[in-house]
């Protein structure tokens, strides 16, 4: 019995439990405070600007050793936009003005948009791709781009968003920019769930392949205006034949994303911007190609994420409408939810005046993040982390706008 006690406070000794501080240490992340970009990583937090001019989340390189960064220039939206290297600490700038920053799958190239022209950077010079472009996704190999292009405002009305593919080598000086594309699917002039919840498709954005690169989720949105109102989920498959209309959505609540390695799409269904009340929004899961939907009766999810492939953290509120009182907005809590078993458990319990909002599963940790915050448009919110049940939650950072986590 005494060597079997001395066994284990050997065991102890040498192989302790993992920590709070050991699990922190290997996270890294990139996140927005007072409008100026920071790092997180060995659990020491490096400001890396100081513009205040940062409204847009950084974007992590595949490889983890680069964010792409932008800074607001202009007041007529201008950005520019910066490359930070973790290893070296140098930064970079590649454009006068750059949108919608998305790296390579396979190497350290950066895509952007300028005034309508897809450019790639390879962080040396840059290169003119297409133009015409509003919204675009690298294709899952690196080899190329699924684009898509604007509707116009003609005499007779609105024309519809169109989707092209454009293939890339590795020299970029051989590229012709005026076509060179396949057309892949020209969308109907008025989409919509039914004849009564229709919009015109001016734009297709948010172009995002499944696990499998079978099939391709994007969201139709109607003019700038009418968009904070109502926008439809669609998904289309890789060879742009099967196109279908899943619902309808708002842009500021729960875009859509695939599970990490099945073809099953979640989003938050339901129009008519938060003002107009903290209701209809629901989450909705589309297994290619059978549907459902797990929000109860008298809630709205504002967010969520997944955690696998069966199983989702929600950020939830009871319904309720809108005031422009905002100590009296509902304040959510997370939820855990089970896609097999239909299980919802609620896992925080906020302090009064406080809600949980924007909840991450990190991978690479195995823990939930999420921000508490006052209200839904409280810019100096805290970050919390906890185990995936919502056991061992603690306070991590403070005063963060937005944070994105590396994940290999």
């Amino acid at each position: 019995m005494k060597n079997a006690l001395i066994f284990s406070i050997i065991l102890t000794l040498l192989f302790p439990a993992t920590s709070l501080a050991s699990v922190e240490n290997q996270a890294k992340a990139a996140f927005i405070r007072n409008g100026d970009v920071w790092i997180l990583q060995n659990n020491h937090e490096t400001q890396i600007t100081n513009s205040g001019n940062i409204h847009s989340l950084p974007q992590w390189s595949t490889d983890g050793t680069l964010i792409a960064y932008q800074v607001e220039a202009s007041a007529e939206g201008q950005n520019e936009l910066w490359t930070y290297n973790l290893n070296t600490r140098d930064k970079k700038k590649i454009s006068y003005n750059g949108h919608v920053p998305i790296w390579a799958p396979h190497k350290n190239h950066l895509a952007y948009i300028n005034n309508g022209i897809l450019d790639i950077s390879d962080l040396n010079r840059f290169y003119n791709i297409a133009t015409g472009v509003s919204d675009y996704a690298w294709l899952p190999d690196g080899s190329g781009f699924l684009l898509s292009s604007s509707g116009t405002l003609n005499p007779d009305g609105w024309s519809s968003a169109s989707l092209f593919i454009k293939k890339v080598g590795d020299n970029y000086e051989d590229i012709v920019l005026f076509g060179g594309v396949k057309a892949f699917f020209t969308l109907p002039r008025e989409i919509g769930t039914s004849d009564q919840n229709k919009l015109i498709a001016v734009y297709a954005e948010e172009l995002t392949y499944s696990p499998s690169g079978k099939w391709i989720s994007f969201v139709v949105s109607p003019t700038a205006s009418w968009s904070m109102d109502s926008n439809m989920v669609c998904v289309i498959d890789k060879e742009g034949k099967n196109f279908e209309v899943l619902d309808e959505m708002i842009l500021d609540v729960g875009q859509p994303k695939w599970s990490p390695s099945t073809d099953t799409l979640a989003y938050i269904a339901g129009g008519g911007r938060i003002v107009f009340g903290f209701k209809n929004k629901d989450l909705k899961v589309k297994e290619m190609p059978v549907s459902g939907t797990y929000t109860p009766a008298h809630y709205a999810d504002l967010d969520f994420d997944w955690m696998n492939d069966k199983a989702l953290v929600v950020s939830r509120i009871k319904e309720q409408e809108w005031t422009n009182d905002f100590s009296k907005h509902p304040l959510p809590v997370l939820y855990t939810l089970n896609l097999t078993s239909n299980r919802q458990i609620k896992i925080t319990s906020p302090p009064e005046g406080f809600g949980d909002y924007a909840p991450q599963y990190i991978p690479s940790i195995d823990k939930l993040i999420w921000l508490r915050g006052r209200s839904i448009i409280d810019s100096k919110k805290d970050l919390w982390l906890g185990n995936t049940d919502g056991t061992g939650a603690s306070e991590w950072l403070r005063n963060i706008e937005e944070i994105v986590f590396y994940t290999s």
